[in-house]
């Protein structure tokens, strides 16, 4: 009989959480960006219908045929001409955006803005990137060079009062999903701070100077669906908020330079050109290596960048792998990096599926080229290695910390690695790494026939309370990283609160 242990149940809160989560992670960002700014599109329809948004339903169409046609029609015709496989949901994605910054009208002059617009950003996405990386917003870049050539004026009309409960859930679940919500609340912070102190400068009541910047600015959509576009963000936590806070200034502040005027798209693509300078941001071009199987369902690729790539142990990847009808998870995927810097090669590790993704993954042969578009994550160690850390990870969730042991292998970094897996022949992730000076604590169905020097098998069953403060009984003591599905990532962190462990980083696996 199978030693399952007595499961601390977690709370239904948790449980709805790691639910939640789960079902956010099966279509990629790119498919839930583009949901949902067609769902405020239709909302925006609705209300226009019934006369509580100034807009005919004619000419929101109108706006939102060229927005979104020229968007995609250049998209189309420039991506042929670079010889590329274009990216339909991002010039989708780029039209909504510019349809909601620039005035929907049936004039033909208001229209050529709009398609002038699409069209510059669509050149930006090509002419203005560094090996695959984005300097700028391609939606706020194509809204700045209409206003300083003239040919019309953005509106931001996303920003209207009656569209804000929708922009509001649409942002948060964007933020949310790209744990971006601090970020977000940095601009929000400073711009309003900025914005309602002006206001009451000028004789409004404090409630309705810090009530305004809501209603009457596109302060969450900007939030919500701009600045956190990826390809244009720095890879740093600490460089994400810095970017917030600058464009949140010049977000909010009044200003003229010659043509230049202050906008929120200016404030976008400012803060952009200063994440780009101040940090690297570029596309990496990486040759396939070696291909793997490591497990029943895991495989291991290797790569070797065409230039050397600087990444610390428990950062992430985003691979691009274009291919012939991609399913909704689409072309790009997020990797931890399994290997160490040292080694000069890139390797991820991912578990084996029937998505298009990875049917087109595994197709690559060795000597074929791909492309990662940056490097990203704060999923790191401290530097001082003094002190006790706790790793817990599930299933292909272990990847970042095997860069992580790899790198400090065979130091004396006090490191505690508890690992859950669904099949003990998953434990096969581990094997090549040096292990000295690492407790290794296994949850697997079924006892694995070897364990190296230094590993422990706890068990079968779920990771509970009781069996993780008796396996690592200073627990308090340590500060804990936990990587894995979301569901398991959330279960763990009310355990681990409870047996004292009081400073927690999180490293979700969404869609895994």
């Amino acid at each position: 009989m199978r030693d399952v242990p007595v499961r601390i149940v977690p709370t239904r809160a948790v449980s709805l959480r790691g639910a939640f989560d789960t079902a956010l992670g099966r279509v990629t960002t790119y498919r839930q960006v583009l949901v949902l700014l067609l769902l405020l599109a239709g909302v925006s329809m609705l209300l226009s219908a019934t006369g509580l948004l100034f807009f005919t339903p004619l000419e929101l169409l109108c706006g939102l045929l060229v927005a979104v046609g020229v968007s995609y029609l250049s998209n189309a015709g420039v991506a042929r001409l670079f010889r590329v496989v274009p990216h339909g949901e991002s010039a989708l994605i780029t039209g909504l955006l510019l349809f909601f910054i620039f005035r929907p009208s049936t004039e033909p002059g208001e229209l050529i803005a709009t398609a002038a617009a699409a069209l510059a950003a669509t050149l930006s996405k090509y002419l203005l990137a560094v090996r695959g990386r984005h300097i700028f917003n391609p939606a706020a870049f194509g809204a700045v060079v209409v206003g300083v050539t003239g040919l019309g004026v953005s509106w931001w009309w996303a920003g209207s009062q009656v569209l804000l409960p929708v922009v509001l859930v649409g942002a948060f679940l964007v933020l949310y999903r790209t744990r971006r919500l601090a970020m977000a609340g940095v601009f929000v912070g400073v711009s309003v701070t900025v914005i309602a102190a002006g206001l009451v400068a000028g004789g409004m009541s404090i409630g309705a100077a810090l009530l305004t910047p809501f209603t009457s600015y596109p302060v969450v959509f900007l939030a919500g669906f701009m600045l956190s576009e990826p390809l244009t963000l720095p890879p740093k936590r600490w460089q994400q908020l810095a970017e917030a806070a600058v464009v949140g200034v010049l977000f909010a502040l009044p200003y003229s330079i010659g043509p230049l005027y202050s906008t929120p798209e200016l404030a976008l693509v400012v803060g952009n050109l200063l994440a780009f300078v101040a940090t690297q941001r570029r596309g990496i071009r990486l040759e396939v290596l070696s291909r793997r199987r490591i497990g029943p369902s895991i495989v291991e690729m290797t790569f070797r960048p065409s230039a050397p790539v600087r990444f610390e142990p428990g950062q992430y990847l985003e691979l691009q792998v274009p291919h012939r009808r991609a399913d909704a998870r689409g072309q790009r995927r997020m990797f931890s990096i399994a290997s160490p810097p040292a080694s000069g090669e890139l390797s991820i590790a991912y578990r084996d599926s029937a998505s298009s993704f990875k049917a087109a993954l595994g197709t690559l042969e060795p000597g074929e080229r791909v492309r990662a578009t940056g490097i990203w994550g704060d999923f790191l160690l401290p530097r001082d290695t003094s002190r006790p850390v706790l790793l817990v990870g599930a299933g292909i969730g272990v990847t970042p910390f095997l860069s992580q042991l790899a790198a400090v292998g065979g130091s004396a970094r006090d490191m505690v690695l508890v690992y859950t897996v669904a099949d003990a022949a998953e434990l096969a992730v581990l094997d090549g790494l040096d292990l000295s000076g690492v407790r290794v604590l296994i949850l697997a169905p079924e006892q694995p026939e070897r364990l190296a020097d230094g590993v422990s098998y706890l068990g079968s069953g779920r990771l509970d309370r009781d069996r993780l403060a008796a396996a690592v009984p200073d627990a308090g003591s340590r500060e804990a990283w936990v990587s894995g599905p979301p569901a398991f990532v959330d279960d763990i962190r009310p355990i681990l609160r409870a047996i004292g462990v009081r400073q927690i980083h999180k490293d979700y696996f969404l869609g895994y």
